[in-house]
C-alpha cells in the first residue's frame, strides 16, 4: 500500500487550507473560504489528512463540543467532513484517520458521535458507533394556542450588512435546552451563519431573537433560535407564522412545551446519528441541534 504524508490542525496553513476548501467543496459542494476568512476557524475544529504532492486528498475532522445532556456537561468529539479524492479511493484511507481519531481521543472524551449519509451506513460500526434515531419536534397550529402577532417586526439579516451583530449572538447566545444542547459553539454557528443558512437568518426586534427559519408552503422550518437571555417560544413562533402556515417543525430538541406539539422518531438515512461511548447517554426523544453538526 502507497504511504501519504499524515498532516494534522494545519489552520494557520495557506497552501495545505487551500487544498482541503478543494476537496471539500468537490466532495460537498461546500466552500469553507466564507468561514475561515473572516478568522472563524478555531482551535475546537481539528483536520486529519493524507498529503499527496502537496495535495489534501483524504481527511477527517474531529470537532470538540461540549454538550448538555439532562442538565449535566460532557466532553464530546463529534467526527465530521470525512472524505476522500475520488482518484484515492479503496485504499483504506478513511479507515486509517478513523483508527488515528479513536486512538487520539477516545480515552480524553465522554463519548464521540457523528452524522452519515446513506453511501456510509455501514461503514462507522466497524469502529463499534451504534446508530440511534433522532425525533422530531413538530407543533400542529390547528391545536395550539398560539395565534399569529401581526404587528412583530421581523428582519432579514445578511451577513454583508449586520455581521456584529451575528458574531454578538454566536458568542453570547442562551443555552436553551437542558434536555440535549451544546454550549461554547460559536465557531459552528458563524459556520452556518456565513455558508449555509445565508438567506434564512431573520431578527424578531421586539423579541432581540435570531431565528433560522425557511417556510415550505404551509410548513415553517426553525432551525435555530438564537437569544441573549432565555426566549419566549411562544412569542416567537407567533412572530413569525403566517395565515397559511399550519405546521411548525424544529431542528433542536425543545427545553418547553407547546400545546400541540409532537415529538415521533424519525430515522434520517441522509443524515443518520452514530455514537461511541461507554455508557448510555441519549434516551427517548431528542434531537441534536442542526447548527451543530460539524
Amino acid at each position: 500500500m502507497q504511504k501519504y504524508e499524515f498532516v494534522s490542525d494545519y489552520r494557520n496553513n495557506e497552501s495545505l487550507k487551500e487544498s482541503f476548501n478543494s476537496l471539500a467543496m468537490k466532495t460537498f459542494k461546500l466552500d469553507f473560504r466564507g468561514w475561515y476568512d473572516k478568522g472563524y476557524w478555531n482551535d475546537s475544529y481539528i483536520p486529519y489528512s493524507f498529503v499527496d504532492k502537496g495535495k489534501v486528498i483524504a481527511n477527517a475532522s474531529v470537532t470538540k463540543m461540549s454538550v448538555i445532556i439532562n442538565g449535566e456537561a460532557y466532553k464530546a468529539i463529534q467526527v465530521g467532513t470525512v472524505m476522500t479524492d475520488e482518484n484515492y479511493r479503496n485504499q483504506g484511507l478513511a479507515k486509517q484517520l478513523m483508527q488515528h481519531i479513536l486512538k487520539e481521543h477516545e480515552n480524553s472524551c465522554d463519548f464521540l458521535y457523528l452524522f452519515a449519509n446513506e453511501t456510509v451506513l455501514d461503514f462507522y460500526p466497524r469502529f463499534g458507533f451504534t446508530r440511534l434515531d433522532e425525533s422530531e419536534f413538530s407543533v400542529d397550529l390547528a391545536k395550539s394556542s398560539i395565534q399569529m402577532n401581526t404587528e412583530a417586526k421581523v428582519k432579514q439579516l445578511s451577513i454583508e450588512n449586520d455581521l456584529a451583530l451575528l458574531e454578538k449572538f454566536a458568542k453570547n447566545r442562551h443555552v436553551n435546552a437542558r434536555t440535549l444542547d451544546v454550549t461554547q459553539n460559536e465557531s459552528l454557528l458563524l459556520f452556518y451563519f456565513t455558508l449555509v443558512f445565508q438567506e434564512a437568518i431573520f431578527y424578531v426586534e421586539d423579541l432581540e431573537t435570531i431565528v433560522l427559519m425557511e417556510e415550505d408552503e404551509d410548513i415553517l422550518r426553525i432551525f435555530d433560535i438564537i437569544s441573549l437571555q432565555a426566549p419566549n417560544v411562544e412569542a416567537v413562533v407567533a412572530s413569525i407564522v403566517k395565515e397559511t402556515t399550519k405546521k411548525v417543525i424544529v431542528y433542536f430538541t425543545p427545553d418547553f412545551t407547546i400545546e400541540g406539539m409532537t415529538a415521533t422518531i424519525m430515522p434520517n438515512d441522509d443524515d443518520a446519528l452514530f455514537v461511541l461511548t461507554k455508557k448510555p447517554l441519549l434516551k427517548g426523544n431528542f434531537m441534536f441541534p442542526l447548527t451543530s453538526h460539524s
